[in-house]
């Protein structure tokens, strides 16, 4: 098999199953890649598709409707899966270090790793909350909450003291796990004919509006669900310190203090510390530098995408939408530069559609000016989140 010292890349290293990863899979599943072997790592087999998150929470989709088994698609692409965590690179032996100290060589290397939670709290600040991603670990949280509030609903007027639920973190993501959460336990207590006003939600942001990235319309939009389900806000309201059952802020408006059973850390996120650790170019939150070839910067046998990646003459914001269009390119990249041809350029749209869930099956779209709510949109974004899926169940020669 040709390898780095015959100049010819042998070697196909994936660090990472996200979203852009799964599409390199099925693009190579579809068209088998000759002259090398691929391989992917990642700490788990069902990566979730992130823009079913909030539905999965709200109970509108299980668990394996939104996670794609990434064994299956390995084994379709002809890929080797390895259940590990990368921890760092040689990139003089091109080696990528795992946690359980194993070593996995490459020649090209993809990254798609997504983002870690920036968590600037004091003292032990960090253990008392809980982030989003990992999604695996937010998600072992949540149904320990989701129980946690059934226990409560059943509990009746035994039960004195309300639950207390904050969200730290007032982009799209925040409000929409918010209101995700919400309307399920509304609905868990609904069930068990328990009164809803004993759930208590709150959410922080330290800008001083919520949706920062959205139009004004938007903006207003969200204000107004917020205000009709009892949600709590506070603007300008940055989170530097937590501890059991409490978290504080400091603000334009002077510090403030909240009493919470959960805190859900759902804020602007970082690179993973060994990309920063890697000597490759990283911007200032850690993030890969790459430019249009999806090549990181002066790396020309490393690649990235999705989260982890910062396109050097494109800055967008971190969205899903991204991730999985760098997909086909980043698979056509791979070809080319197993066959030595020239490789393509992707450039990010700049506006972009984006459907934002309001829990209850019911949605708001936007582009630009554009404005649009309702169940309608709900079952639009479903449809297109369900069309993304099958992509990966209805592959040949399996079933659906």
């Amino acid at each position: 098999m040709p390898s780095h010292d015959s100049g010819r890349p042998g070697e196909i290293l994936l660090v990472g199953g996200g979203h852009s990863h799964v599409i390199v899979l099925r693009e190579l599943g579809l068209r088998p890649l000759a002259g090398a072997r691929l391989t992917i790592v990642s700490i788990a087999a069902r990566t979730p598709y992130s823009g079913m998150l909030p539905g999965y929470v709200a109970g509108h989709y299980d668990f394996d409707q939104v996670h794609i088994d990434l064994l299956r698609l390995a084994a379709f692409a002809g890929a080797r899966f390895v259940a590990d965590e990368v921890i760092g690179i040689d990139r003089g032996a091109r080696l990528a270090h795992c946690r359980s100290g194993r070593s996995l060589p490459w020649d090209l290397l993809s990254i798609n790793v997504g983002s870690t939670p920036r968590i600037d709290l004091g003292g032990t600040g960090a253990a008392h909350v809980v982030p989003v991603k990992p999604i695996s670990g937010f998600n072992q949280r949540w149904l320990a909450l989701l129980q946690r509030a059934r226990l409560l609903a059943a509990a009746g007027s035994a039960a004195a003291q309300p639950l207390t639920i904050a969200v730290v973190g007032g982009g799209a993501a925040g409000v929409e796990l918010l209101l995700a959460m919400q309307y399920r336990l509304q609905q868990e207590f609904a069930t068990l004919r328990a009164d809803p006003e004993r759930l208590r939600w709150h959410l922080l942001t330290r800008d001083a509006d919520i949706l920062p990235t959205h139009s004004r319309t938007v903006r207003q939009q969200f204000r107004r669900v917020l205000a009709a389900r009892g949600v709590q806000l506070h603007l300008a309201a940055a989170v530097d310190d937590a501890g059991a059952g409490w978290l504080q802020w400091q603000g334009t408006n002077g510090a403030g203090r909240l009493a919470a059973d959960e805190v859900v850390w759902v804020t602007r996120a970082s690179g993973a510390p060994w990309l920063r650790d890697s000597g490759l170019a990283v911007d200032d939150d850690g993030f890969l530098c790459v430019g249009e070839t999806l090549q990181v910067a002066d790396e020309a046998h490393i690649f990235a995408a999705g989260d982890c990646a910062s396109m050097i003459d494109h800055p967008r914001e971190k969205a899903g939408v991204f991730a999985v269009r760098m997909g086909r390119p980043l698979a056509g990249n791979l070809r080319r530069a197993v066959a030595g041809g020239k490789l393509i350029h992707f450039r990010p749209q700049r506006r972009w559609l984006a459907l934002i869930s309001t829990g209850d099956r019911c949605a708001v779209a936007s582009r630009g000016t554009f404005l649009a709510a309702g169940r309608w949109v709900w079952h639009w974004k479903d449809w297109i989140d369900r069309r993304f899926m099958r992509l990966f169940a209805d592959l040949p020669g399996g079933s659906a």
